[in-house]
């Protein structure tokens, strides 16, 4: 079972490699990790995505809140919450193709952010499975290059994913 957790963490050099080091240590995998500072740039939240049943992400979440520099850690996929992930993606388009390249990302909400005689470079953001189906419906014209940023995420209403006490 795929499981999102926020962990925020103090703002300090090393806590990354500790935490990645937890994981790998233990034969987990991480299947996406996004960092950035907070509002506060003395801490930074963390947003891990990995896979595994109940008891393995109980077992992450209890070894993650022993590690030092660490202030909150939650499974996000047990709250209310908005999970989104960006993309670029490349992909082949001639002059014959490319309306139907742009009628395909104009349906997804998507942005082209270049164009080249032979391909395209696309912007889109959105949850995991609309990230898939854009990649599986755009697989037929010939997808050049993909990178994504890894999933984030935020709990909906008035609660604070990231919130410190």
């Amino acid at each position: 079972m795929r499981h999102t957790i926020s962990v925020l963490v103090e703002n300090k050099f090393g806590v990354l490699s500790r935490i990645s080091g937890l994981f790998s240590g233990r034969g987990y995998n991480i299947e996406s990790l996004s960092v950035n500072r907070t509002t506060d740039e003395s801490v930074s939240i963390m947003t891990i995505v990995t896979m595994g049943d109940d008891r393995v992400v109980e077992q992450i979440i209890k070894q993650l809140r022993k590690l030092v520099n660490v202030i909150r850690v939650r499974n996000v996929s047990e709250m209310d919450h908005i999970e989104r992930e960006m993309i670029l993606v490349k992909v082949h388009a001639t002059q014959r193709t490319r309306p139907d390249v742009f009628n395909i990302v104009s349906t997804f909400r998507g942005k082209t952010v270049d164009i080249t005689n032979e391909s395209v470079v696309i912007e889109l953001t959105g949850a995991n499975d609309k990230i898939l189906a854009f990649l599986n419906v755009m697989e037929p014209y010939g997808i050049i290059e993909v990178v994504r940023t890894g999933a984030i995420a935020i709990g909906r209403g008035s609660k604070m994913t990231s919130e410190m006490k």
